[in-house]
């Protein structure tokens, strides 16, 4: 159900700062949210400890089928429910924030509020995701 998360030979190469690559255009109209530098993560993420709001994050790889499998309902979620935040990051691109995170299988969801961790999904568990982020949402 989860694909195994290891260090991939190039990680310790050092990765740009600035700039996504370039979007699909159905990337672009996504309501999700991908960081590709650690810059902008960090200062997204601080700014996020001042709402309520669920944060949703996505730890996956472009390698990772499991995490293919999850992509368009993490798109459909995030057209649901706009009342959420949702957030995906590559693990071979940002691998310090997915250690931070704990995160050891692919794909794998932190909801987070207030930059406190408050639920946690591993693997492709659409209605477990779903049942998390409705319990979440909503709490204050």
């Amino acid at each position: 159900m989860g694909a195994e998360f290891s260090v991939p030979q190039h990680a310790n190469k050092s990765l740009p700062v600035d700039g996504p690559p370039a979007a699909s255009p159905a990337m672009r109209t996504s309501k999700v949210l991908a960081f590709h530098s650690l810059a902008r993560w960090k200062a997204h993420f601080e700014a996020s400890k001042a709402s309520s709001k669920l944060m949703v994050i996505d730890f996956s790889a472009s390698w990772c089928v499991p995490c293919r499998t999850m992509e368009p309902v993490i798109e459909e979620f995030s057209a649901e429910y706009t009342d959420v935040e949702f957030i995906k990051l590559d693990v071979d691109e940002l691998m310090g924030v997915a250690g931070q995170f704990g995160v050891q299988l692919l794909p794998t969801f932190v909801l987070v509020r207030k930059g406190i961790i408050v639920d946690k999904v591993t693997g492709v568990k659409r209605e477990e995701l779903q049942k998390k982020i409705e319990k979440h949402r909503s709490a204050s």
